[in-house]
């Protein structure tokens, strides 16, 4: 299993950001795949998941309403798109999978995701 995150950069608050996941030796109709990210100095924190189904979308309650995920399950893609970024959002972010049934309805930010891809960095400052 492997994860690549993506898509990161400098940005100005206010401004949109879509971040990509790569996952290769995986089929995404297999697992739940999950997006977190660590602020400096702080913990990592779960911040969306999405089913293995591909219809369960979870969203942690900071995040609702300016979060989207999706994925394109052919080219083994899972994004986040990010909008009205804040400088609060600066952070690194992570992409990670975790095995669920075929097609399953079920995700969570809190499961344990054993695989976990190397993250990209977002910036938003003026």
């Amino acid at each position: 299993v492997q994860l690549q995150a993506s898509g990161g950069g400098l940005v100005q608050p206010g401004e949109s950001l879509r971040l990509s996941c790569a996952a290769s030796g995986i089929s995404l109709e297999d697992y739940a795949i999950g997006w977190f990210y660590q602020a400096s100095g702080k913990e990592r924190e779960g911040i969306s998941c999405i089913s293995s189904n591909g219809l369960t979308k979870n969203y942690v309650d900071s995040v609702k309403g300016r979060i989207t995920i999706s994925r394109d399950t052919r080219k083994g893609m899972v994004y986040l798109q990010i909008n009205s970024l804040k400088p609060e959002d600066t952070a690194i972010y992570y992409c990670a999978a975790v095995r669920r049934s075929f097609r399953g309805r079920f995700c969570s930010t809190t499961d344990t995701y054993p695989y976990w891809g190397q993250g990209t960095l977002v910036t938003v400052s003026s």
